[in-house]
C-alpha cells in the first residue's frame, strides 16, 4: 500500500515471447486479441485501487491472462467478470498479468495479496498453462507449484488442469493431495464441459471468447458454492 493507494500493475513486465509476436505480424486475430492485453490490464489496475479503498468481504483473484478476460469482449466479461456478478456482496481485487506463470503467483501476487492488509474471504487462483506450454518452465513447475500451494491461504480455490498429458496430470496431483490435505479447494477443469471449445474462442483461437469464458465462470462459481 502507498499514501495514494494500492499501487500494483497487471502487466508483468515480460515482452511477448517470439512466436507470439510472430503470430500477431502474420494472423489478424491475434493482433487484435494483443491489442486487449495492456487496455484491461489498465482497467483492472483501476478497478483494483477503487476496491482497495472500499469495504466489505474481499475477493482476491490470481492467474494469467485468462483471469484477465483476454480475449472477451471487455476486460469484466471474461470469467472473473461474469463470475462477479454473482458475487455482488464481494469487492475484487483482480492480481493476474498477462503470461503469467505459478511463480509469478508466488513472487508477485500472493505478496501483493498480503500488502492489503486484510484477510480475503475468497481467493481464487487459475494457472499453470504458461508453465505447461513451455519448455524451458515446465520442468520448473512442480517445485513452483508447492511452494504456491503452501502459501496460498488455507481454503484458496485452485483450478485443475484439463488434458491428459504427464506434466498436466502431476500438476493436478499435487492440486489433489493439496485439496486431501485440507490445504485448498478444487475448480474442476477436467469435467466434461471443458472438452469441446467450439464456438467459444476468441479470434486468436486460444483465448475463449464471452461464451468460453462463460463456462469457466460456471466451473469456478461452483467451486465458491461448495465451501
Amino acid at each position: 500500500m502507498s499514501e495514494t493507494g494500492f499501487e500494483y500493475s497487471n502487466l508483468s513486465g515480460r515482452e511477448s515471447g517470439p512466436f507470439i509476436r510472430t503470430a500477431s505480424l502474420l494472423l489478424p486475430g491475434v493482433r487484435a486479441v494483443q491489442r486487449q492485453v495492456e487496455p484491461y490490464a489498465h482497467a483492472w489496475e483501476r478497478h483494483n485501487r477503487a476496491a482497495a479503498a472500499s469495504s466489505g468481504p474481499l475477493w482476491v483473484v490470481m492467474g494469467d491472462s485468462m483471469s484477465q478476460g483476454v480475449g472477451a469482449s471487455a476486460y469484466d466479461r471474461g470469467w472473473v467478470g461474469q463470475l462477479a456478478g454473482t458475487l455482488p456482496d464481494h469487492r475484487l481485487v483482480n492480481l493476474s498479468v498477462y503470461g503469467g506463470r505459478v511463480a509469478d503467483v508466488v513472487e508477485r501476487q500472493i505478496p501483493a495479496m498480503r500488502s492489503l492488509g486484510v484477510e480475503p474471504d475468497l481467493v481464487t487462483v487459475v494457472i499453470g498453462s504458461n508453465d505447461l506450454f513451455s519448455r524451458r518452465f515446465r520442468p520448473l513447475l512442480p517445485a513452483a507449484l508447492d511452494e504456491m500451494l503452501r502459501e496460498l491461504p488455507v481454503g484458496s480455490i485452485v483450478g485443475s488442469q484439463p488434458g491428459g498429458q504427464s506434466a498436466s496430470v502431476d500438476f493436478n496431483r499435487r492440486v489433489d493431495e493439496a485439496a486431501a490435505a485440507g490445504r485448498v479447494r478444487v475448480a474442476e477443469f477436467r469435467d466434461p464441459r471443458m472438452r469441446s471449445w467450439r464456438g467459444r474462442l476468441s479470434a486468436d483461437h486460444f483465448h475463449p471468447n464471452d461464451a468460453g469464458y462463460a463456462g469457466m465462470a460456471e466451473i469456478v462459481g461452483e467451486a465458491v458454492a461448495r465451501r
